[in-house]
């Protein structure tokens, strides 16, 4: 990296609990992050896969620079785009002795007031949008939410509005009581889960509506951990526009989200899995800091 690109990660974080990110015309960030797995008997033919790197473009979102670092001597890393314009990092380790960690650093700039994703008019009728996954099918309750949602709606960006606040107050954040492989036909009867949950079942309300949508996931300001929302896909013009509705927290996503990758739902834009060989157990730890060095 060159001495350019470590001073603009070098450059002192602001407070950004008293910055106005939306007002501003341009906005640097700065985003850290380490997930270190430690394993209590060697691990042998480690692969690897990182969804970890914001997007080149997304909106007038640019990421300017990006580094991932393997603290393992020897680890093969190959960078891809998947079918969605993610970048995916696979990592290949022969043999992790004791632990293996990934440090991620990025800058991400926008020039002007935050835009939403531009998109083909294509995006209106992809199936990959508004097919139900397994993590996001509908039963009756989600089709019941969705009917309701729709007999209020006019178009599709009244019906994200409404199904982000339904969905918000539907289900109480908590920590603990979900996993990655629930549905959100089971988050909503346990009417609990985190911000995935809240998404997978926003997701799930609108493709049973026959709105496209698709899942984000990012990081939030002031947030510890990873963080995730939607985008409804909507007409504008002879094209789409993908618009974020951040349903944990009841609101349209903005400045203080800062988006890395987008699919179809948690399994396409997993920030880390992977799989290895031998008898050992693996404990993953992660730390994260998204800062901003711009605000003006």
């Amino acid at each position: 990296m060159t001495h350019e690109a470590q001073a603009q990660l070098d450059r002192p974080l602001l407070d950004a609990g008293e910055l106005d990110l939306d007002a501003a015309q341009r906005v640097t960030y700065v985003l850290r992050q380490r997930l270190r797995y430690d394993y209590d008997r060697p691990a042998y033919d480690l692969e690897h896969r990182l969804v970890v790197v914001p997007r080149a473009w997304h909106g007038n979102l640019r990421r300017r620079l990006h580094r991932v670092e393997v603290s393992v001597a020897g680890a093969r890393v190959c960078n891809r785009r998947d079918a969605y314009g993610n970048v995916v990092v696979q990592v290949g380790v022969d043999v992790v002795p004791a632990s293996i960690e990934f440090a991620v650093a990025a800058v991400v700039e926008r020039v002007g007031p935050r835009l939403d994703a531009v998109l083909p008019a294509s995006a209106l009728s992809d199936q990959r949008l508004l097919r139900p996954t397994r993590l996001t099918a509908a039963d009756e309750a989600i089709r019941e939410l969705a009917a309701q949602i729709r007999a209020d709606s006019s178009d599709h960006l009244e019906f994200a509005e409404r199904c982000c606040a339904q969905v918000r107050a539907a289900i109480s954040y908590q920590f603990g009581v979900t996993t990655c492989a629930t549905t959100a036909a089971e988050a909503l009867a346990g009417a609990r889960g985190v911000c995935q949950d809240h998404a997978h079942v926003a997701l799930a309300v609108c493709r049973a509506a026959g709105v496209p949508a698709r899942y984000v996931s990012g990081h939030l300001l002031g947030d510890s951990g990873t963080h995730a929302w939607v985008e409804v896909v909507v007409a504008d013009g002879d094209r789409a526009r993908a618009v974020a509705f951040d349903p944990c927290n009841g609101c349209r996503a903005g400045s203080r989200h800062l988006p890395v990758a987008a699919g179809r739902d948690y399994t396409d834009v997993a920030p880390t899995s992977g799989r290895f060989a031998g008898a050992g157990r693996g404990r993953l730890s992660a730390d994260k800091q998204l800062g901003v060095t711009i605000a003006a």
